[in-house]
């Protein structure tokens, strides 16, 4: 458990690296952009600062930052300026134009062949792309969920997997031993066999010199020490399987707020402002409701193996019992 957690903070600092870099780039762009195509009229301005500032939330980018400030700012006034009747090309951004063209003409280039690249990806860009809109954070946080219960689920298949064995082959081996060799021959046919049900055996064989009661209740402990393997690190799937769809109704709250503070920031109300908020809301929702249907999958095969495996140890004790039995009568 300790390496799944130290995987997930690296998970964690890698994607905070990688938000950052798209952050700027966002930048450069709604800079460029304003500069050579700037909004002539009062809705249209209003549209442009709405939606950068809901970009910016969806981006899961800084809203503290000071290039964000400063932005808005000037975009606050610069809606103001039109709202007064003042032409568009009168107001003065402190962007320099020269700057900013040199830094968008080689992200441009970047862009395209991340483009071209993008498109040979397919599915992957699109479930990246889906991944970046409903915010780094809480999409994370979910896709750790994932991939840990999915670490673990793979860990008790291949776990159970191996301790399964014949049980009806290794009693007949264990019946042979008794007539042949005695309980020395057949404590070494369990020795020789992986898996819980040999391990039982042979416990019951230890104690086959006393009473068929205490071996009974030697049998029955043990079998739950087996037990308590077999269901090693369940709980934490199960946990899994609650916390991801917590966080993405965590995450959906998260983005309505964050809708109400973009529009906030705008000063105004639009329907492509509320929309933003609620998508990316839903898209929390949505990858939390996933990663849980997928763990929970896995963990009813894991318990229906366990339970598969139970049943298979208590078959095989009872008869392990009147095995000793009738070789203790002879």
């Amino acid at each position: 458990m300790k390496n799944l957690f130290f995987i997930a903070l690296t998970i964690i600092t890698f994607s905070n690296l990688q938000s950052q870099p798209k952050c700027d780039q966002m930048l450069n762009d709604f800079k460029n952009s304003i500069m050579s195509e700037r909004p002539q009229d009062f809705d249209s301005a209003m549209e442009m600062s709405q939606t950068f500032s809901t970009n910016w939330l969806l981006a899961g980018c800084d809203r503290s930052s000071e290039e964000f400030i400063s932005i808005s700012n000037e975009l606050r006034n610069f809606v103001e300026s039109m709202r007064g009747g003042n032409a568009a090309n009168d107001f003065d951004f402190s962007f320099d134009k020269s700057t900013v063209t040199k830094e968008t003409d080689s992200s441009n280039t970047d862009e395209m062949t991340e483009d071209s690249e993008a498109q040979k990806t397919g599915f992957g860009n699109k479930l990246m792309e889906k991944y970046a809109e409903g915010g780094v954070g809480f999409m994370t946080c979910v896709l750790i969920c994932l991939i840990l219960g999915l670490a673990l689920c793979i860990e008790r298949i291949i776990y159970l997997h191996l301790a399964s064995s014949n049980s009806k082959n290794l009693l007949e081996k264990i019946e042979a031993a008794l007539k042949s060799g005695g309980v020395e021959a057949a404590k070494d046919e369990c020795r020789n066999t992986t898996g819980p049900t040999a391990s039982i055996c042979l416990q019951g064989l230890e104690r086959s010199d006393e009473d068929l009661e205490l071996i009974e209740k030697s049998i029955m402990s043990y079998g739950s020490v087996q037990m308590g393997l077999l269901e090693k690190g369940t709980s934490w799937i199960s946990l899994f399987i609650a916390i991801a769809p917590m966080l993405g109704f965590m995450g959906t709250v998260i983005g309505m707020i964050g809708a109400f503070d973009a529009i906030e920031v705008a000063g105004d109300i639009s329907p492509s402002l509320v929309a933003g908020g609620i998508k990316q809301a839903l898209l929390t929702t949505v990858f939390g409701l996933i990663v849980a249907i997928i763990l929970q999958v896995f963990y009813n095969y894991i318990v229906a193996k366990i339970d598969d495996i139970v049943n298979d140890m208590e078959d095989s004790s009872i008869t392990l019992v009147d095995l000793i039995a009738n070789h203790k009568k002879k």
